[in-house]
């Protein structure tokens, strides 16, 4: 059996739960490390996701945002508006009355993810990337600019091995978000803004990335800026795959070697239920998971009769539903963990 490198995940990753008070300086802390990437939504009413980084950056006094929801450019915030700071142990919110990141009264949900701090520059592809890169998580924040000759270009990723999944989008204009998962291969893509199903297209260049580089072929390379988000797996701390439904409440169970703190699902074949599933470990901290989000929609959170239910060393589908378990059809994930199955002292964790 191979045992976790990292004993403790919430330093690299976890979730906080807030509440908003309409000031511009609302101070969330308990995260345990300066974030890199913070994704924040509002559980209590309709309203955008919200994701903020440190290589894109600041415009003015705050974070430039981009919605996960929406295929619309990076929005610049007003003084105080938006995600002011990061700290050592969270950050600052603020915007009067703002549902999207700090209404009087309204709960939200933070994930933060820790890559490497300031950008540095990155040649190992054809093009020059700025990256933060946290090769022990296995987890880089990309920035590149296209050359504009509209050849496939490859882009350094910083991570040390092959990333397995790499979310990305032009943040300055209006596109989709492309989503590369090696559960669909180097042909096909995703969008994260859209429920659509699997689609065959040559983003990728037919081209698998490697442990320094991933390709994006030269129709996709227009003119713009583009960030990418990608994730390389990590033993306790991190699994990407996929996994096939049952149509049964008693549905498919799947080893991830850790216990879940924050899962994302997608189906891959429909577009009527093809919804990207958000869970985590502080919205639901005892089994069975019911609150979820769609990271394709500003709803605000749903609560289900059954979702999941997170064990030691995995998760299991508890619904029927076609948005998690149609019979016969394909899922990809991506999860992050509360705690290894096994420690780097063969120690087992328990079951919630």
């Amino acid at each position: 059996m191979a045992y976790t490198t990292i004993d403790d995940p919430t330093i690299y990753f976890n979730t906080v739960l807030y509440t908003g008070d309409d000031s511009t300086s609302n101070a969330i802390s308990g995260v345990g490390f300066q974030p890199d990437w913070v994704w924040l939504k509002n559980r209590s009413a309709e309203a955008g996701h919200q994701l903020a980084d440190v290589v894109r950056g600041k415009s003015g006094t705050n974070f430039l945002s981009l919605s996960s929801d929406t295929n619309a450019a990076e929005a610049a915030q007003g003084d105080n508006d938006g995600l002011n700071t990061l700290g050592s142990d969270g950050f600052t919110v603020g915007f009067t009355n703002s549902t999207g990141w700090n209404k009087s009264g309204n709960n939200y949900a933070s994930w933060n993810w820790k890559a490497g701090g300031s950008a540095s520059s990155n040649t190992d592809g054809s093009l020059t990337s700025s990256v933060s890169a946290n090769q022990t998580a296995g987890f880089s924040i990309v920035k590149w600019s296209p050359s504009g000759s509209g050849s496939a270009k490859t882009i350094g990723h910083g991570l040390g091995e092959v990333p397995k999944m790499i979310i990305m989008k032009r943040y300055s204009g209006t596109v989709n978000w492309f989503v590369y998962h090696v559960g669909t291969g180097n042909g096909n893509a995703t969008f994260l803004d859209t429920t659509d199903a699997s689609t065959s297209v040559n983003y990728w260049n037919s081209t698998t990335p490697t442990s320094s580089v991933f390709t994006v072929n030269g129709a996709a390379e227009a003119s713009g800026d583009f960030i990418g988000y990608c994730f390389a797996e990590k033993q306790g701390f991190s699994k990407i795959g996929q996994y096939t439904g049952n149509g049964n409440v008693d549905g498919a169970f799947v080893y991830t070697g850790f216990k879940p703190a924050w899962l994302l699902t997608k189906r891959l074949d429909s577009a009527t239920s093809g919804n990207w599933n958000i869970s985590d470990n502080k919205r639901d901290p005892s089994n069975v998971v019911t609150q979820i989000f769609f990271a394709d929609d500003a709803q605000s959170e749903l609560t289900a009769s059954n979702v999941y239910d997170y064990y030691s060393n995995g998760f299991k589908v508890r619904e029927s539903g076609a948005g998690t378990n149609a019979s016969g059809s394909t899922y990809i994930y991506m999860a992050f963990a509360e705690s290894p199955f096994v420690n780097s002292n063969k120690v087992p964790n328990n079951a919630r």
